[in-house]
């Protein structure tokens, strides 16, 4: 699943073999509607239940071996592809489905946010990965900068037993859904990334230092925002909620 030659210990490829997981993985896609696409099929332990759920499903997988087989063995509404996730773009409204090899998760995130058509999207990632990019103890550049479009929210964890062969960490199951209604406009996109990457590698000692120093807002601003906003003194721009960073945003002198 990168463009190194196929081959699942050189892909640091580490497939799924918990009926539980799979099972828990497989119960909230069918919680959603439309089309499924899955990244990186592997064998299929997720592939075919997931043809079970009887919807349009797209699989791509970087083995041309392995995907010959599993399109052997799955119905006329699935379709297995040979080819590099890093380059696919999935389906409007559709579900990406993805045990994403651990070596890739960040490059994985960042095509997969900066494509606009699928809604939503069931990613197993390495544990820790899967806290900071749902908020839980504190934000990531990452997660902020994708906030205001996308909704993150931590699943559940996935033992390292649960793969073969089994990595050094555990794993933990990240939805991403596209929000309906985005907290600022598109017109705001790169503006507000850029202003984000500022805040966190601005100076300061704290959040309301940095706000001052880099954000853009006055010190009396800066302090306003962080009393209304009930953050602690030593509040850090990690601490901050979806709506919060928003808020200090909108607050920049010229906005």
């Amino acid at each position: 699943m990168s463009r190194l030659q196929p081959g699942p210990h050189e892909l640091g490829q580490n497939f799924l073999q918990d009926p539980a997981v799979i099972g828990r993985i497989v119960a909230l896609v069918a919680q959603t509607s439309g089309a499924i696409v899955e990244w990186g099929t592997g064998d299929g332990a997720l592939t075919v239940p997931l043809a079970g759920l009887n919807r349009p499903l797209e699989g791509v997988e970087i083995d041309p071996a392995r995907a010959q087989r599993l399109g052997r063995r799955v119905g006329p509404h699935v379709c297995i592809s040979q080819g590099d996730i890093l380059r696919h773009a999935p389906p409007r409204a559709s579900t990406v489905v993805s045990n994403v090899p651990f070596h890739l998760t960040t490059p994985v995130l960042r095509h997969l946010l900066v494509n606009t058509a699928w809604a939503r999207a069931i990613l197993v990632v390495q544990w820790e990965v899967a806290r900071k990019r749902a908020g839980v103890g504190g934000s990531t550049q990452l997660t902020a900068q994708w906030w205001p479009w996308y909704e993150f929210r931590l699943e559940a964890r996935v033992p390292a037993a649960s793969f073969s062969p089994m990595p050094s960490v555990d794993g933990g199951i990240l939805r991403i859904d596209r929000r309906s209604a985005p907290l600022l406009s598109q017109a705001d996109h790169q503006i507000y990334q850029d202003w984000v990457k500022r805040i966190f590698s601005g100076r300061g000692r704290t959040l309301q230092e940095v706000l001052a120093v880099s954000g853009g807002l006055s010190r009396r601003a800066s302090a306003q925002f962080c009393r209304d906003q009930k953050l602690p003194q030593k509040a850090f721009p990690r601490d901050l909620t979806a709506s919060q960073w928003i808020a200090a945003f909108n607050m920049r002198s010229g906005a």
